[in-house]
């Protein structure tokens, strides 16, 4: 166990963890950022249009895996907290993170035999066992920043770190991924695969000495007596905390939003703009901006507060993306430029939405603590399960509204063309629904009230 570090101030006086510190704990998410990407962007195009998977079908080979995520995160958090009372510290769980990459080129590697439903239950099996390995990495991972001995602002800077790293894997994963499979064909995407499985395999083994680090840097808060015997009496405390709850909902509805986002983009650059590589240019350009939105977030949540942050971000996604239908309908290269200057923007909220809604949830097992329980992992349990689901849900009602609208599914070798019913399904799909969505989340977050020092 770490050895004891001074306690901190309710207005985060105390302990800070170095530059160096902080980058090798954030340094874990570059790994996660690859595995939110790969899939969230290029899984469902990928069953639809190589593997001849129909719209309806693909969406429920990536929402059913996540299914078995709802019940195994909150157990996985009670079981962090029981090891962290056992260890001292949570490093254990996160050697999964390690073997992550295996499942992710088993994804994309489908044998050519298989096409339709045989090719989806493949994908299916090997996307729910490459999910279960990177639970068993994110909740130990991401409950660090709750046990620390630190405070409301310091909490805000050790997630500002991660936020940074984490953009640096989602930015080189949405570029590379898309445009390494950019012709389309099954080789392409089990090259990707394995290339990035490299990374991922890396990033994780520099997050274990990270972790450790971090946790003898600041300290570590070990969970009380109560926390981890019973994940059912964790979920009860976690879901009573009116203000976790009010996060938690409102983060659904926002991961689910911004998931829509990621999945609908290659549809977009294919049939819309009838370019895929354009698909690599607006990820670029939708995650590079949060390299240096990061930092400014931060500030303003020092002069701000993180909820006016959080519902500033969520009000500009949610405007963006009706902002995005002139330029999917005009043509040639004036909408191409009308899109990235909105993906641009959206880019900077989507920085907004991830920093704080993440550094909320310390603050909340904070408060949770100060009124006498301190059930880190629980609480993070929830989250990573909720933040899983949103993972799920975005695209399958991205798929619904495809099918809904008559979308044909194709493989590389047989393409179809699509009906106008479809193309316009697909266009409102990336833009009026994601708008509502994140309507909704706005709701929910305006119910949150813990935005003071904790």
């Amino acid at each position: 166990m770490t050895a004891p570090v001074p306690a901190v101030g309710a207005a985060g006086t105390g302990p800070r963890a170095g530059r160096g510190t902080l980058a090798l704990y954030a340094s874990g998410s570059v790994g996660m950022g690859v595995w939110v990407t790969v899939p969230g962007l290029l899984l469902l195009y990928f069953l639809t249009d190589v593997l001849g998977v129909p719209a309806f079908l693909a969406g429920l080979t990536l929402l059913l895996p996540k299914v078995v995520d709802v019940v195994v995160h909150p157990l996985l958090g009670s079981r962090s907290d029981r090891e962290a009372r056992r260890f001292g510290h949570r490093r254990r769980m996160m050697r999964a993170g390690v073997l992550l990459g295996v499942a992710m080129v088993a994804v994309f590697s489908v044998p050519p035999a298989l096409t339709g439903a045989p090719a989806a239950l493949w994908v299916g099996c090997w996307f729910m066992v490459g999910n279960l390995l990177f639970a068993g990495f994110q909740v130990p991972y991401l409950t660090t920043p709750s046990d620390l001995r630190v405070g409301y602002h310091e909490r805000t800077r050790v997630f500002m770190f991660r936020m940074v790293l984490l953009t640096l894997g989602l930015l080189g994963a949405g570029v590379a991924a898309p445009a390494l499979v950019s012709s389309g064909g099954r080789g392409d995407y089990t090259r990707m695969a394995l290339l990035l499985a490299v990374v991922m395999g890396v990033s994780a083994v520099v997050a274990l000495v990270g972790v450790r680090r971090l946790t003898g840097a600041c300290g570590f808060r070990v969970p009380d007596e109560r926390a981890g015997h019973a994940a059912l009496a964790d979920l009860r405390v976690a879901w009573r905390d009116r203000d976790y709850r009010a996060l938690v909902v409102s983060y659904l509805f926002t991961g689910t939003t911004t998931h829509l986002f990621l999945a609908a983009l290659p549809y977009v650059t294919a049939y819309l703009f009838e370019d895929s590589r354009l698909t690599a240019l607006f990820m670029g350009l939708f995650l590079a901006p949060a390299l240096f939105a990061s930092p400014l977030w931060t500030a303003w949540s020092r002069r701000f507060g993180k909820q006016r942050g959080l519902l500033l971000s969520q009000g500009v996604f949610a405007a963006g993306s009706l902002a995005l239908l002139p330029g999917a309908s005009l043509d040639g290269a004036a909408g191409v430029a009308v899109t990235a200057v909105v993906v641009m923007v959206m880019g900077v909220a989507f920085a907004g939405l991830q920093l704080f809604a993440f550094s909320m949830v310390p603050d909340a097992v904070a408060a949770a603590e100060a009124a006498g329980s301190s059930k880190a992992g629980a609480y993070t349990g929830v989250w990573t399960a909720t933040e899983a689901t949103g993972t799920a849900i975005g695209p399958y009602l991205y798929s619904a509204v495809l099918a809904l609208g008559g979308f044909a599914a194709s493989t590389e070798a047989e393409p179809v063309a699509q009906s106008g019913t479809a193309l316009s399904a697909l266009l409102v799909g990336f833009t009026v629904l994601p708008a509502v969505l994140m309507a909704v989340a706005l709701g929910f977050q305006r119910r949150y009230t813990l935005d003071a020092p904790v």
